[in-house]
């Protein structure tokens, strides 16, 4: 057992002078957006990937206006794929977007603000079904009538 007194203060692990990475911008304007969609279709067309869906959130979430679902053939198609998104957005001059699920590839998200982009190996897409869940019945955000409330 350890005791209380044996313990040394914690020290600060961040420098004073480090500061937080900015966070993609959310709601730009409709040039600019289109632009993203544009710059992030692109890339995935020159990465090659497979099924692309374009799915219109406005209105849906206050999470992004569009969001990519698109699949890579193995693991390693869908790490370049995402790779590929990142490098065309900062090239492009946008804020280098942020990614989760990189390391495993079997579902890669990369969040450029006002687009999502959901990259999957194919039975991984078929098992989360995203593009049945953000499809056009589902309810708008902030909404709660009867209609839309979960029963």
């Amino acid at each position: 057992m350890i005791h209380p007194r044996s313990l040394k203060p914690l020290t600060r692990a961040i420098p004073k002078e480090a500061k937080p990475l900015p966070l993609p911008q959310k709601n730009g304007s409709q040039a600019a957006v289109a632009k993203l969609v544009r710059n992030v279709l692109n890339s995935l067309e020159d990465a090659k990937a497979e099924q692309i869906v374009s799915i219109d959130l406005l209105g849906k979430t206050s999470l992004a206006d569009v969001m990519f679902v698109a699949s890579g053939r193995s693991g390693v198609h869908v790490g370049a794929i995402a790779e590929q998104v990142m490098k065309s957005c900062k090239e492009a001059g946008f804020p280098a977007p942020r990614v989760e699920g990189l390391p495993h590839c079997d579902w890669v998200l990369v969040d450029a603000g006002d687009v999502i982009v959901h990259i999957f190996r194919p039975e991984v897409r078929q098992f989360y079904n995203l593009e049945k869940m953000w499809g056009g019945d589902r309810p708008a955000e902030g909404k709660s009538g009867p209609e839309t409330r979960a029963r």
